[in-house]
């Protein structure tokens, strides 16, 4: 399961307003605001649709993400001021230990779920942090997004956040996604 790569050339599809349908700015927003996250990961930004999103409402967003390429269409695009974009793979990210406030993913869950991933989260989110996380799930039909053989379900992605010493403090699965927000140890 997992590990399925969005297609860097393909980027031109990550900004379609349509994507809102599976996830809203303001699910991404709220969890963040509420935990007082003012340094956060985006993981796997991509061009950067969600972090601009997120960047009015933190000092500092970080645009995480394993294809350079991603990165070279966010700068085209342009990028908000406090937005640094790092390329990185989440199982080794170069931040220091509690140096961010959250972490937020928006379908890409499925591309960097692991033991060495999760673990890494709970190294770098601060103690009390938060970390929200939408993907497509594994009990959808799968007419968007990756296959469903290479998705997780929201009792996966549950397990492995408890099993890194998050608490989960909601959990839902919609039609074609599902929402995790988890606090961290």
């Amino acid at each position: 399961m997992g590990f399925h790569t969005f297609d860097a050339d393909q980027a031109e599809r990550l900004e379609r307003p349509g994507r809102y349908r599976w996830v809203s700015a303001e699910e991404l927003i709220g969890p963040l605001a509420e935990a007082g996250a003012g340094v956060v990961a985006d993981l796997g930004s991509g061009t950067g649709f969600y972090t601009d999103d997120v960047a009015p409402h933190v000092e500092t967003a970080y645009g995480v993400d394993v294809q350079p390429e991603m990165h070279d269409h966010y700068r085209e695009k342009g990028t908000p001021e406090n937005v640094e974009l790092v390329a990185s793979d989440v199982a080794d990210l170069p931040f220091a230990d509690g140096e961010l406030d959250g972490v937020f993913s928006t379908m890409t869950y499925h591309e960097f779920a692991s033991d060495a991933a999760m673990a890494e989260l709970a190294r770098v989110v601060r103690s009390d942090g938060v970390c929200v996380t939408f993907d497509w799930t594994g009990d959808g039909a799968g007419d968007h997004g990756p296959p469903v053989e290479e998705r997780f379900t929201a009792d996966d992605a549950v397990a492995a956040l408890e099993a890194t010493g998050f608490e989960v403090v909601s959990a839902a699965t919609r039609t074609e996604t599902f929402g995790v927000v988890a606090r961290a140890p």
